[in-house]
């Protein structure tokens, strides 16, 4: 079963991004394949090095109380935070889109 949206957009499957555009907009999906069931909040499309991406992930972990980290240029959130992160992310100047189901 695969993904389909109207024009440029991502497509995660299994942790794994494909098809990334580069619109400068920050997308959390929700996503639980390949977890065993748990539910994690992806956020992809944010740019910057693998240092700047871990302390955003750390910032976005604490204000979630969650555990997570940096997988394949994408910040894993364990949970569904969805909401929360959107603030925060919008609130430290990033165009947010919530994206997915």
């Amino acid at each position: 079963m695969g993904h389909r949206c109207a024009g440029n957009c991502e497509k995660i499957l299994s942790g794994q991004r494909t098809n990334v555009p580069n619109d400068g907009v920050v997308r959390l999906y929700r996503d639980r394949k390949g977890r065993g069931g748990k539910t994690v909040t992806l956020i992809a499309g944010v740019r910057g090095n693998p240092g700047a991406l871990e302390e955003l992930a750390t910032t976005l972990k604490r204000l979630c109380g969650s555990g997570g980290g940096v997988k394949n240029g994408a910040i894993e959130i364990q949970g569904d935070h969805r909401e929360r992160l959107a603030a925060k992310l919008a609130d430290l100047g990033y165009r947010v889109k919530i994206a997915g189901g």
